[in-house]
């Protein structure tokens, strides 16, 4: 029950922000085409009372404007969480009825959610250690790791925990797909870092790999097709643009990750690096070596 009043909740967002503003009568007509409504209208007092749960539930103030009588999402702040839970369960509700269609809506597969992000959830929740088996793409041999888990993160349809190993004593990143025989240690409770904050040990990072090198300024010309791309989706928050009649100069500070070399090859001949030297002749190494597997 808890489950199905929290789709109604998001179900009323998704639908006020989708109209920009709308009447109680058009979203009662919306209400009646929603799988939720089970062809039953939508009261007004079930809509105010939906209505306060979205509220408390994602912070989200729904308005009326009085002169028109019609409802809108007002501008607050949100979490990353929250932002993520409308949007997810918005579209699962929006693909809930196309077995008509299904062959017509391609997506991505997310593969290491599946098994282990729940338990992993269920951990961080109680504060317990966790245990499992790991092998990373460097090393032929499975090790036992015992984590504290800090956070989980999604990058390129990849699960990562990421929390203290017990036994380096250091903050390590892992992925779930990479694991196996995953247990939740009930009798190692742990306190989570008083101050640390998942969104500061990522802050100057690209993707999910970190390193202890200072962030420095990281300059990119890029031709005009790709920059479009990269307005539509930044690299990092500090991205800063500069448009050329023929090119875009893209800024950004961040610290030279893996991660960020293997994005920036990615792009091929429609990107260059300007700043810093040492980056520029990294990443022009990286493509001499890869030009040789041509020859």
């Amino acid at each position: 029950m808890a489950h199905d009043l929290i789709n109604r909740y998001i179900w009323l967002i998704d639908t006020i922000k989708r109209f920009g503003r709308i009447t109680l009568d058009e979203l009662g007509r919306q209400w009646l085409r929603s799988p939720l409504s089970d062809g039953k209208p939508l009261p007004r007092r079930t809509f105010h009372h939906y209505r306060n749960g979205a509220e408390q539930m994602f912070g989200i103030n729904i308005q009326c404007d009085r002169s028109t009588y019609e409802y809108y999402l007002e501008d607050t702040p949100q979490s990353a969480l929250q932002q993520w839970l409308v949007d997810s369960t918005a579209l699962t509700d929006t693909l809930r009825d196309t077995s008509d269609i299904a062959t017509r809506i391609v997506l991505e597969n997310v593969p290491s959610a599946r098994e282990h992000l729940a338990t992993i959830v269920d951990a961080m929740r109680q504060n317990h250690r966790i245990r499992f088996e790991y092998r990373s793409y460097t090393r032929s041999q499975r090790k036992t790791v015992d984590l504290e888990p800090y956070f989980v993160k999604i990058f390129k349809q990849l699960w990562y925990v990421i929390g203290r190993n017990i036994a380096d004593n250091k903050i390590k990143t892992y992925a779930l797909d990479r694991m196996t025989d995953l247990v939740i240690d009930a009798d190692a409770e742990f306190q989570y870092p008083e101050g640390f904050s998942p969104q500061e040990f990522f802050k100057d990072c690209f993707g999910i790999t970190t390193n202890h090198n200072e962030p420095k300024r990281i300059v990119l010309r890029v031709e005009p097709t790709q920059a479009k791309y990269f307005r539509a989706l930044p690299l990092h928050p500090s991205q800063q643009e500069v448009v050329h009649d023929h090119y875009s100069i893209f800024s950004y500070v961040m610290r030279n990750t893996y991660d960020l070399q293997e994005e920036l090859m990615s792009h091929g001949d429609s990107l260059e690096v300007l700043e810093p030297p040492e980056l520029k002749i990294l990443i022009k190494e990286k493509l001499r070596k890869a030009l040789e597997l041509y020859k």
